[in-house]
């Protein structure tokens, strides 16, 4: 569970910390305000609301733990709901205290506070939770540094039964040869293994075609998995086995929903820009949800209409210095991109980061590997002829941890 893990764990505690801490001083600014500094004493302003951030301090932790603070809106009803409780029990000891009885006319005073002197209270601690709050907890959770034990590990998904009847969409159909695919599997996973990656294989997906192309199913940033909300409706069942494999890293996990849909071949991350191919397989719905789970990490999402391939991916990729490239034929808009370098091969737009100085592709692009070449990257080549046929790349059958 995901609140026994050491992260989470700091996260809400920070989180809360920080959330009673600006309530706290919010809440004794607002004496202030309008009156008289001489007429109040600030110790006493500070004895009587401690018990109340105490309070709120452990709800607003119990609270972020539950909830991980995923949406704004649950954020907000969390802070409210601490922020009510706390300034209604921390009131209720400081009247105690004095002496009186816990009795009718006791209840009403307390709760009537919640209109006046505990009202910056509540909304102080409605807003830092539902702004500060979820921005702190999501921040330290999902930090870009994936454990040591899962850094430089690759997801890969041997080809299932039926690989021939995978979806082609802007291809004619192809004779695919099942046992040479499964060859050219082997191949590229031994490339991966020989520059330093560690597989982890996903468990196999006998029934689903298209179960390969592993991409397509999650999408990593550091240590957090999203998992994807597939276009096609025959694609859904292949997250049950991909999910599986993140949390058995240990990964932080989320996802698309419907009526979201999006692939991750329709995903490019450069540093902290993601952009997203708008296209027959991930939706607007897909791209806010998107937008709004990595917006508190600090990436800026950058929405790309594409109309002639598949996934943004299939026509554009990124060298390991952020310089975008693609085959201009297949590109709708190469302006978008801050850098964008032109191959001569459809197959040589798609390459996938081995390290800083080496990458991997397919070796249906000699031109388009010298030209790589030639701007100081070692190239890897694989041949992938019958994923070829299926409208995949070399991007589709991994999903790098980094």
């Amino acid at each position: 569970m995901h609140f026994l893990r050491p992260r989470p764990l700091i996260a809400s505690a920070v989180a809360a910390l920080l959330v009673a801490a600006i309530t706290h001083l919010a809440t004794m600014l607002s004496f202030f305000v309008g009156n008289d500094p001489q007429s109040i004493v600030l110790l006493q302003i500070n004895n009587f609301f401690v018990p109340a951030t105490v309070m709120l301090l452990l709800l607003v932790f119990v609270f972020t733990m539950v909830t991980r603070l995923a949406r704004w809106y649950t954020a907000a009803i969390a802070g409210l709901v601490s922020g009510v409780i706390a300034a209604v029990v921390g009131t209720g000891i400081q009247t105690l205290v004095q002496g009186n009885a816990l009795d009718g006319r006791v209840i009403a005073y307390v709760l009537s506070t919640l209109g006046n002197i505990n009202l910056i209270f509540v909304l102080t601690a409605t807003v830092a939770t539902a702004t500060l709050g979820r921005r702190v907890y999501s921040a330290l959770s999902h930090s870009e540094v994936p454990p040591r034990t899962v850094s430089g590990t690759v997801l890969v998904r041997r080809p299932s039964d039926n690989l021939a009847e995978g979806i082609v969409t802007h291809l004619e159909r192809a004779e695919v040869d099942s046992a040479l695919a499964d060859e050219q599997w082997e191949s590229y996973v031994a490339a991966l293994i020989g520059a330093g990656w560690k597989p982890v294989e996903v468990e196999r997906a006998d029934g689903l075609a298209d179960s390969v192309f592993v991409e397509d199913s999650v999408v990593m940033f550091g240590r957090l998995a999203v998992l994807a909300s597939p276009g096609a409706p025959t694609r859904v069942a292949e997250i049950d086995g991909v999910e599986k494999s993140v949390r058995s890293l240990g990964l932080d996990v989320t996802r698309i929903v419907q009526p979201g849909t999006l692939d991750g071949g329709d995903v490019l991350k450069i540093e902290k820009r993601v952009y997203v191919g708008r296209g027959g397989r991930t939706n607007a719905e897909g791209i806010r949800q998107l937008r709004h789970i990595l917006s508190p990490l600090g990436y800026t999402v950058i929405a790309v209409p594409i109309s002639k391939v598949l996934h943004l991916k299939s026509a554009v990729t990124a060298l390991p210095d952020g310089t975008v490239i693609g085959y201009p034929p297949i590109v709708d808009d190469p302006k978008i991109f801050d850098r964008f370098l032109a191959v001569p091969e459809e197959a040589g737009a798609h390459v996938v980061i081995l390290s800083d100085d080496t990458v991997l592709m397919s070796s249906a692009a000699p031109e388009s590997a010298q030209l790589i070449e030639s701007l100081g990257y070692r190239v890897i080549a694989v041949d992938i002829s019958e994923f070829e046929k299926l409208e995949a790349c070399v991007t589709c059958l991994s999903v790098r941890v980094r």
